[in-house]
């Protein structure tokens, strides 16, 4: 008789491999740097570390096994459907090293179950709800780190960054028909939002084969994009004036041009690499002044996909010769780079490189229904736009042509950009 096959190969080795890097990304901070200021975008270091263990815990130890938090007083301090956001600052939370113990405990704790328990299709679920959780948490320190500007932590070897290129690769035909979006069951693990594959109707349209690089977004800003009120909706008006926006966040007029800010480094404003930390505002009032529009995100999962397939390239996984994700180059590369993994309709890095905002509010798919973590999807429904491919910061194994991220419209702190498409 076979062994009774267990699921430690696979997820316990990505589980282990994800906090690794969580904590790779607060490992040179002094106590004083974990102490956050109150801002409405980013969450206390110590309380995210907390959520991203007690998170793991409430799904697996506490739900599948019915065992008690290692922690007593866990949900007053880390469930975040609870805690409103402002009040994570007021919280007795443990210290960083009662922290550090907390998440090794419930690691160790985790990775022990995986070894001794059978494989099953419900233990594995919450699994990888608690991995890919973690990799978006991971995400999101790294986000804060940017906008407090503190040094960008170490990522492991960094591979050879692609070289520039000079050109810009015009937009794909993409034919109109019905086209399937969304997940299907064979997919294996999908978030409730993705849920379920669905027909589409898309007329045809050109897309963008590259995302809007520095040098087109620069021509807005030059052009007094920022102060004329016709090219901005009225809600991003409102915003732009209360922002007193006049450009991209992180970027800076000098004497020898522009610059950006990536962590605690002033760059040069390289021409040819993505725009970024621009909201959907900004995006939209860009395309009005291109004589463009954003692509609705079906528009955008077809442009990726052609025939339905995990990513633009195929079935293969991500690899740094195909796409900029997982910190492999540790900043953006030229918007033009990775022809291997382009898309069947010729459109480049709709995996990796900058998050793109699309048309489309957030909402449910055709007979959604919430999972069992019902906080994910469903509060946000109306209120926020949907993001679309990933960005050099996101986890590999995350990521795909069907993935859903969401955020509201003014938020500028993640690592976004756009992609157009003709009007």
């Amino acid at each position: 008789m076979e062994p009774t096959r267990t699921l430690a190969d696979g997820v316990a080795h990505a589980l282990a491999d994800a906090r690794e890097r969580s904590l790779s990304y607060v490992a040179d901070l002094t106590d004083e740097q974990l102490e956050m200021p109150l801002l409405d975008i980013v969450n206390p270091l110590r309380w995210e570390l907390g959520h991203i263990a007690y998170f793991a815990e409430f799904w697996t130890a506490r739900h599948l096994d019915g065992r008690p938090p290692l922690i007593a007083n866990a949900d007053a301090l880390y469930d975040s459907a609870r805690i409103a956001h402002d009040d994570r600052w007021a919280l007795p939370l443990p210290s960083r090293r009662d922290t550090l113990t907390f998440m090794q405990r419930q690691l160790d704790a985790l990775l022990r179950r995986i070894g001794d328990a059978p494989a099953d299709a419900r233990s594995e679920y919450f699994y990888r709800l608690a991995l890919y959780h973690e990799d978006m948490h991971g995400e999101a320190l790294l986000m804060t780190r940017q906008t407090v500007g503190y040094p960008l932590p170490a990522l492991g070897s960094k591979a050879a960054k692609p070289p520039s290129e000079a050109r810009r690769l015009g937009d794909a035909q993409i034919p109109g028909g019905s086209y399937l979006i969304g997940a299907q069951p064979e997919d294996g693990f999908v978030f409730d939002n993705e849920q379920w594959a669905h027909e589409v109707e898309i007329a045809p349209f050109a897309i963008a084969r590259t995302a809007v690089c520095n040098a087109e977004y620069l021509a807005f800003v030059e052009a007094g994009g920022y102060r004329d009120e016709r090219l901005w909706s009225r809600a991003g008006w409102e915003w732009r004036c209360a922002a007193q926006a006049e450009h991209p966040l992180h970027w800076r007029p000098a004497a020898d041009g522009w610059h950006r800010r990536h962590f605690e480094r002033t760059l040069p404003l390289v021409p040819g690499e993505p725009v970024l930390h621009v909201n959907w505002f900004e995006a939209n009032a860009f395309c009005t002044w291109a004589g463009r529009r954003l692509p609705s995100e079906a528009e955008w999962e077809v442009a990726a996909t052609g025939e339905r397939r995990r990513f633009p390239w195929g079935e293969a996984p991500a690899r740094p010769s195909l796409a900029n994700l997982d910190g492999w180059y540790g900043n953006v590369v030229d918007v033009a780079a990775f022809a291997r993994g382009e898309s069947p309709f010729g459109c480049r890095q709709m995996i990796g490189n900058a998050w793109e905002w699309t048309a489309t509010p957030f909402g449910p798919y055709p007979g959604f229904a919430p999972g069992p973590y019902k906080e994910y999807s469903e509060p946000w429904f109306g209120t926020h736009y949907v993001l679309r491919g990933g960005a050099w910061s996101t986890r590999a194994r995350l990521v795909t042509t069907r993935w859903r991220n969401f955020y509201r419209p003014q938020r500028r702190d993640i690592i976004a950009g756009l992609r157009t498409c003709a009007v």
